[in-house]
């Protein structure tokens, strides 16, 4: 299990939420990658699907809804002053504009699965002033297809590769504990150096009286 994995493990539903809804917000998160990585630890027990499913569900919804006020309350001006925080270039803005816009509930929902576009449809949906309750649904509806759609990417991985990727996990944590001991035994050993060679030449050591 990379260490994605073991973070997801450690934080759990709270860790999955936090992810998905900053990767839907527009933040630098790789959102379904973590949910990849969540029905995997739901094919080994670790966590439970239903429940991995259902945060998922909300987080992913919960970020898109932010996205949404947020153009809705500031308008296409916001978006298109701070996209570049986001690598939004002014060419992908209008591309992704007249996207949502031509396409409208339906633009919404497809956005859901093209990365890149996922996060700006909110924005960019309340900023064209597309109705709340229009959005809210294409959104939901986007939300339920998608995120069992990521979570059974990871557990036909753990069914399929399972046994490989554990194989993998243990011998990249014997190679990090490894690693580990060689650079410790490295940096005791330099430092004892150092001190035996002090001792040896104690003019190095002490300054030349003037």
């Amino acid at each position: 299990m990379p260490p994605l994995g073991d973070l997801i493990a450690s934080w759990r539903y709270v860790g999955i939420f936090l992810a998905v809804v900053g990767g839907n917000f527009g933040l630098p998160v790789p959102e379904e990658t973590v949910l990849i990585v969540a029905g995997y630890l739901a094919w080994r027990r670790t966590l439970r699907l239903p429940l991995v499913l259902l945060v998922g569900v909300v987080s992913a919804v919960t970020g898109d809804n932010l996205g949404y006020w947020i153009g809705r309350r500031y308008g296409r001006a916001a978006i298109e002053r701070y996209g570049h925080w986001l690598a939004v270039t002014p060419a992908r803005l209008e591309s992704v504009w007249g996207f949502v816009r031509r396409h409208g509930s339906l633009g919404v929902f497809a956005a859901r699965f093209i990365p890149g576009l996922r996060f700006l449809a909110g924005p960019i949906a309340g900023a064209s002033g597309m109705g709340g309750a229009r959005f809210a649904v294409a959104n939901l509806l986007g939300a339920l297809v998608y995120v069992p759609y990521a979570v059974g990417i990871g557990v036909a991985i753990g069914y399929g590769l399972g046994g490989y990727v554990e194989h993998v996990r243990r011998v990249v944590g014997d190679v990090e504990k490894l690693g580990l001991g060689v650079a410790a035994v490295v940096v005791a050993a330099i430092i004892g150096w150092r001190i035996r060679r002090g001792r040896r030449d104690p003019a190095r050591t002490t300054r030349p009286r003037s």
